[in-house]
């Protein structure tokens, strides 16, 4: 047997700026290393040297703090080649954000550089040997290039990071794996997804409704995954349709990666169904017309906020909010109380606003589901603020709910 050490640096008991050591087998490994988007960011606690990184995928809580490592390190990267694309974006957008923002920049653009020529590229089904370690890849179903690892030694130790088991438009859901030690997020603890083909009707209802009433659809979206997801529904709508943002380079690069899409042909035709916003003249025929898919996702910046400050007076328009709303963000003030800071003034939305639960998450049921198809001896709940409630259905394993910076043992 091989024990390791297990330590969060962040991330267990919450959701947000991920990071997890394993030390053993005379290797010090990291899995993940992210920040929570706050004002201002939030941290991860800072690791120890690190021989190698493992990204899991590409959204800021689980990457936006990697260059700080491997530009200290020079240590392997593994990932799959879309995430380590998309997530070089992603780091330079932050750093970006940062310097608008005033605040501290957490790492620099040549941190990033060494970053990417850090990257050992790895996909679905690959295998590698650190040492006595084995890993293996499997896909998480979350978005495209989202991965699950799978180390083994004597016995085995699975890493979901972010995880949904239901197909979507996007990617098909993740399948559970044998293992002994189960890692696993719960993000969704206590809660469920409403039936997703109901959510699909009720959402283009309301679309067609707001359209029909001579309004504007104003659809914010994160640029990795939701946006996409978004335009494979809409694109036999037949209406005038503009995308705006990030989501747009993303976009592409999905194409550029067909291995990693559930229906490549289905993202291809949505894309030729969105007129792309290319320049401030776009931006405005874009306002004018009947639906607006753009970032960013909570309100906080990017295109959104002009087309909502051009439509927030006009009750026959609305905002359709698909994604998960943070604490302290626009979209959650919104939703709470419908007023918003657009350039430094909190104003009051008149336009209809309404929210649809489009997550890419596992809902509670599916996460029980899926630890049963695993069948470990232990489960390890992380990213989430709710784990107590998976307790109650999970009384046949020995449930770890991991504290931030205490270490525990497992063998693996």
């Amino acid at each position: 047997m091989m024990l390791m050490k297990f330590r969060f640096l962040g991330g267990a008991d919450i959701v947000g700026r991920m990071g997890m050591t394993m030390e053993g087998d005379g290797k010090n490994i990291l899995v993940e290393y992210g920040m929570s988007p706050s004002k201002p960011p939030e941290y991860p606690i800072s690791p120890p040297r690190v021989d190698h990184l493992f990204l899991t995928h590409c959204h800021l809580d689980h990457c936006g703090m990697v260059p700080a490592v491997c530009g200290r390190d020079g240590c392997e990267l593994f990932t799959t080649p879309l995430t380590a694309e998309i997530s070089e974006i992603m780091m330079y957008d932050s750093l970006k954000i940062a310097k608008a923002e005033g605040y501290p920049e957490p790492y620099t653009d040549t941190d990033v550089d060494k970053t990417m020529r850090c990257v050992a590229p790895l996909t679905f089904g690959d295998e590698i040997e650190l040492g006595n370690i084995e890993v293996a890849v499997h896909s998480a179903g979350h978005v495209p290039g989202a991965a699950m690892f799978e180390f083994s030694c004597d016995n085995s130790t699975l890493y979901t990071g972010d995880l949904h088991t239901a197909d979507q438009g996007l990617v098909l859901g993740a399948k559970p794996v044998k293992c002994t030690n189960l890692f696993i997020e719960g993000t969704y603890g206590g809660r469920n997804h409403p039936d997703r083909k109901s959510t699909v009707d009720s959402f283009i209802a309301k679309i067609e409704e707001v359209i029909d009433r001579g309004g504007t659809v104003i659809i914010p979206c994160f640029a990795v995954g939701r946006t996409q997801e978004i335009m494979i529904l809409l694109k036999d709508l037949g209406y005038e349709m503009w995308v705006d943002g990030m989501g747009r380079s993303v976009t592409r690069l999905f194409l550029d990666y067909p291995e990693y899409l559930r229906d490549p042909k289905a993202l291809k035709s949505a894309r030729r169904a969105f007129m792309e916003v290319r320049n401030s003249g776009m931006r405005r025929r874009a306002s004018k017309g009947k639906i607006i898919v753009t970032t960013g996702g909570m309100l906080d910046g990017g295109p959104v906020l002009g087309y909502i400050r051009d439509h927030r007076n006009d009750p026959k328009s609305a905002i359709l909010l698909v994604g998960y709303q943070a604490e302290d963000t626009n979209g959650r003030m919104l939703l709470e109380d419908r007023h918003m800071v657009i350039d430094d003034e909190t104003v009051k939305i008149e336009c209809e606003v309404q929210k649809y639960d489009f997550s890419a998450h596992a809902g509670h049921d599916e996460i029980i589901d899926f630890i049963e198809g695993c069948d470990p001896d232990n489960v390890i709940i992380m990213h989430s603020e709710a784990r107590e409630l998976f307790l109650p259905d999970l009384q046949n394993y020995n449930v770890i709910l991991p504290e931030t910076d205490k270490t525990f043992e497992l063998d693996v």
